[in-house]
């Protein structure tokens, strides 16, 4: 016997099941924050939603209840990973996590996600700590382009099977910047919120911020 769903079951099912394709989670995001402004589940022009980035220097950034896990904790140590953030308007959980490769509710709350997928309890050597890229999603959107280059290996292999759909291209006709998004250094965090907001809204590589900083500026956004 089949059990019913509920209308927003139905929905973030539609929302994940569509187009998700492991291993790509940039493509994934880019066509998330589209269908989360095109269903009415978010802005119908994707203000109320960002783009962030998450990795560092080393390219070494664990994660934990990820799908792709073998491990009974489920964690991951990717060398980034990329989710959508939510910041709604009004209703009692402001700040909503959408991620398509996590095994967490969908969408989770942001305090939850953090605390079950950051594990900040947990100790971590320099090396492995995260850093987040900020972005706007109208401008990831706008400028976002991946020709799927780095899942090739040296023989021109695939090192996982690509989305059936053709490569993400930018307005601009840029075919490949990924690298730009997912490379994120320590220099580059800012400290200042009134800096963090103006770069977020107007840069189109949005801002950088270190994981102490990511529920208190996300709070600060209009």
């Amino acid at each position: 016997m089949a059990t019913s769903e509920s209308g927003s079951d139905q929905t973030s099912s539609a929302l994940s099941d569509s187009f998700h394709t492991p291993y790509y989670c940039e493509e994934n995001v880019y066509f998330l924050s589209k269908k989360l402004s095109a269903s009415g589940t978010a802005a119908a022009d994707g203000s109320d939603l960002f783009v962030v980035f998450i990795s560092n220097e080393k390219k070494q950034t664990p994660l934990w209840n990820q799908k792709a896990s073998k491990r009974a904790d489920g964690v991951v140590l990717w060398d980034y990973h990329a989710i959508c953030v939510q910041r709604k308007k009004e209703g009692d959980t402001p700040l909503l996590v959408w991620d398509l490769d996590s095994s967490l509710p969908y969408p989770s709350p942001l305090t939850s996600y953090v605390s079950e997928t950051f594990q900040p309890s947990f100790q971590l050597f320099s090396e492995y700590q995260r850093f987040y890229r900020i972005v706007h999603a109208p401008i990831f959107l706008r400028y976002f382009a991946s020709d799927r280059r780095h899942m090739k290996d040296s023989a021109g292999n695939w090192t996982a099977e690509p989305p059936k759909y053709e490569p993400i291209v930018a307005e601009d006709g840029t075919v490949h910047n990924l690298n730009e998004y997912n490379e994120i250094h320590a220099a580059d965090v800012m400290t200042n919120a009134g800096d963090f907001l103006n770069a977020v809204f107007t840069e189109r590589l949005g801002a950088v911020i270190n994981e102490n900083q990511l529920e208190e500026f996300f709070l600060k956004i209009p």
